[in-house]
């Protein structure tokens, strides 16, 4: 059976001074009601990269404490020894899995990527671990033969979530025994027909009845077009905003450099999707 997951935000206090515990029960508790199968945490959605290594580790122990959802940890890092000491707390606190983006930025060479992935791995083994490709976030893309030293020298090797479209740029990372899931949601029904195991999707985190049923169908044409829709304005806080629409106690507030809607712009969301 094919997965959902639920690329989850995360919720800041006023201003995005800090995380705001409160709302993790009332989240978790709203996507589980989506029919979601599971989280992915801290990811591109969840403004991971904006939280200091401190916050990270203490939403992911809350979250997991919680128990409503199983609960992949997304580890990735700017340095390699960040992402491993993420991996290895996520191990310790109960993780479902781990996800590990390749390092934006510095544009790394093979050597370099693996070394960083094999860190990351080995430090939560035997924790599952996929490799979250990205190439729009990271500069550049994974290439499969990473991926495919990756699995020969490590046993925990699980899967990828591969955000990438169009789905020419998916395809080569279908590889035979990984779990691969798709993360553009217009892409979930050629996915799931091509093998995928199901999708890490950011639309979810404020609509997970509309990609739960994607999955269940294979049809993914009205979730593409939510999400396109939800694209016209600054993504996260239009998320937050949605979430909150819909009766979560979750704060639209974000972490700068990333900014708030406009009062126009969230009257147009909120009638837009409505």
């Amino acid at each position: 059976m094919p997965r959902t997951i639920a690329a989850a935000l995360t919720p800041f206090t006023p201003g995005g001074a800090g995380l705001d515990l409160d709302a993790v029960g009332p989240y978790l508790a709203f996507l589980a009601a989506g029919g979601v199968d599971g989280i992915l945490l801290l990811g591109t959605t969840g403004e991971g990269v904006s939280c200091s290594l401190s916050e990270r580790k203490l939403l992911l122990s809350s979250t997991v404490a919680d128990g409503t959802l199983p609960v992949l940890a997304h580890c990735g890092a700017q340095t390699t020894a960040d992402t491993a000491a993420l991996a290895a707390h996520a191990a310790e606190a109960g993780a479902a899995g781990v996800a590990v983006i390749a390092p934006p930025y510095y544009q790394v060479d093979e050597a370099a990527l693996l070394a960083h992935f094999l860190a990351a791995a080995r430090a939560c083994a035997p924790l599952p671990f996929y490799v979250y490709e990205l190439e729009k976030a990271s500069g550049y893309a994974i290439p499969v033969a990473v991926v495919e030293r990756l699995r020969e020298q490590v046993e925990n090797v699980a899967g990828m979530k591969v955000s990438d479209a169009p789905f020419e740029k998916v395809r080569p990372y279908l590889l035979d025994g990984l779990d691969v899931f798709i993360g553009a949601e217009a892409l979930i029904g050629e996915g799931l027909a091509a093998g995928a195991a199901g999708c890490v999707s950011g639309l979810a985190s404020a609509f997970p009845e509309v990609v739960a049923g994607a999955v269940r169908s294979g049809d993914s044409a009205a979730a593409g077009a939510l999400r396109a829709a939800v694209e016209r304005f600054p993504r996260h806080a239009a998320l937050k905003a949605v979430v909150r629409s819909r009766g979560v106690p979750l704060h639209e507030d974000v972490r700068g450099p990333l900014r708030g809607l406009t009062d126009a712009e969230r009257g147009e969301l909120l009638r837009l999707v409505a």
